[in-house]
């Protein structure tokens, strides 16, 4: 099959790589030529684990193809992908629909035949009727199908999903051309076994926000649990396996920590809460895990200045990992954001070191002096603060940090080291959800 994907970031790239892996003829457009050039050049814009030798394997295959021509992208395609930017909209939080719809109008005015659009990016319920609306205003005389295919990768992990999902959601409004056209497109899996799950449109559209609200209140659920372990004297990483062999519950999602961030789980939460408010049917849980995980970034640089003392003022302060989660180069929402801001107001001094999200972070915190490594960050540093769970983070020669360092104070927001690894190093350790938080 001929598929177009309109849109070269994240989902775009990710989802077009793998259908061609998959053996489709895959066509990936993007208005940004410069983008386009540096792909094609084995340069990607994002950072994701084996991403650059999947789009080259199957670049010089000749299944996948780069253009800045989105009329010749769409000729001849069995199914054109919307995988456009939906950002937070400024002021009220909605989604910013505004790249879907001049995606969907550009399309549908280059369309020469039939044709299947699927909307790959992630959209409030009754997007799909819009898209179909201007399909219909645009060229009533072409059969024209729109449908919601809802994405679920992980940052880090993207390909794997992709190739091996949980489920695959396509939504419809019951055409059979439609529900053929993508179960070819995704017939490749069935090898997999992964179940194929078609919908309504509205219902595919919803899924997608049901879902990463509700893993975005099972962290928000642990981090809140994690504060009254620290009050009451409690161990958080045991409740956490305690509730999480309940099968009921799981495991997944269960991590104390400093919140949550990237991509995703901010900006929808936040439409979902919009989407509930204007039909009416307000969801009280996800507004107040908005708040809550909102709230506790900054906590967390008060954690830190506590853990100094109480003052962090001409303290310098060491942060390992600045992304919002490893295997990743992804700063949107990332916590590392707010415990700068926090610690820069405080008066201290921050050195960071981050495997891939530097030249990302940069720009976003000037004042933060950036490291070659972990043990050059923490050279001369007052404490030093695990912020992302990178996998070279997990096994530190920790007594070497704390000879070079001028003091001794060790915040792990991930709770990767134990308690006697640390103090064995010479370390007080702070940890979250630990008895009386530090030890």
């Amino acid at each position: 099959m001929k598929i177009t994907m309109i849109g070269t970031g994240y989902v775009g790239l990710v989802s077009g790589a793998c259908f061609a892996d998959f053996g489709h003829d895959v066509v990936c457009v993007d208005k940004d030529a410069g983008k386009i050039a540096a792909i094609e050049s084995g340069r990607m814009p994002i950072f994701e684990p084996g991403l650059d030798q999947l789009v080259g394997s199957n670049a010089a295959a000749g299944r996948l193809t780069f253009t800045t021509d989105l009329a010749a992208g769409v000729k001849g395609a069995d199914a054109i992908f919307i995988a456009v930017g939906t950002p937070s909209r400024r002021g009220d939080g909605h989604a910013d629909l505004s790249y879907v719809y001049a995606a969907a109008r550009e399309i549908v005015g280059a369309l020469d035949g039939p044709a299947v659009i699927v909307t790959k990016s992630t959209v409030p319920v009754g997007t799909g009727d819009e898209v179909e609306r201007i399909a219909r205003e645009l060229r009533p005389d072409l059969d024209i199908q729109c449908v919601s295919n809802p994405e679920f990768l992980r940052e880090g992990a993207a390909i794997g999903d992709f190739k091996r999902p949980d489920r695959v959601v396509v939504g419809t409004t019951g055409s059979e051309r439609a529900i053929a056209v993508m179960s070819q497109v995704y017939r490749p899996l069935n090898l997999n076994q992964a179940p194929l799950m078609f919908t309504g449109r509205r219902t595919a559209e919803l899924i997608k926000y049901a879902a990463n609200a509700f893993l975005a209140t099972k962290i928000t659920f642990i981090n809140e649990m994690a504060d009254l372990c620290e009050a009451v004297g409690a161990e958080v990483q045991d409740v956490s396996r305690g509730i999480g062999l309940d099968n009921r519950i799981g495991g997944k999602f269960l991590h104390a920590g400093p919140g949550y961030g990237g991509s995703c789980f901010p900006k929808d939460t936040l439409a979902l809460v919009k989407t509930g408010q204007d039909h009416d049917a307000p969801i009280r849980i996800v507004e107040t895990v908005v708040q809550v995980n909102d709230l506790r970034k900054r906590a967390m640089g008060r954690k830190i200045v506590k853990a100094l003392g109480g003052d962090a003022r001409g303290k310098k302060v060491a942060l390992l990992g600045l992304t919002f989660k490893p295997n990743t180069d992804d700063m949107r929402d990332a916590p590392s954001l707010a415990i700068v801001q926090a610690l820069e107001d405080a008066g201290a001094t921050i050195v960071a070191y981050d495997p891939e999200g530097m030249e990302v972070a940069a720009p976003m915190m000037p004042s933060v002096t950036m490291a070659s490594d972990a043990y050059e960050a923490a050279d001369g540093a007052d404490a030093l603060v695990l912020v992302t769970e990178w996998d070279i983070f997990r096994a530190l020669d920790l007594k070497r940090i704390a000879a070079a360092m001028a003091g001794k104070a060790l915040i792990d927001l991930r709770n990767i080291y134990p308690l006697a690894e640390a103090q064995d190093a010479g370390f007080t350790l702070t940890r979250v959800g630990a008895s009386g938080a530090t030890a």
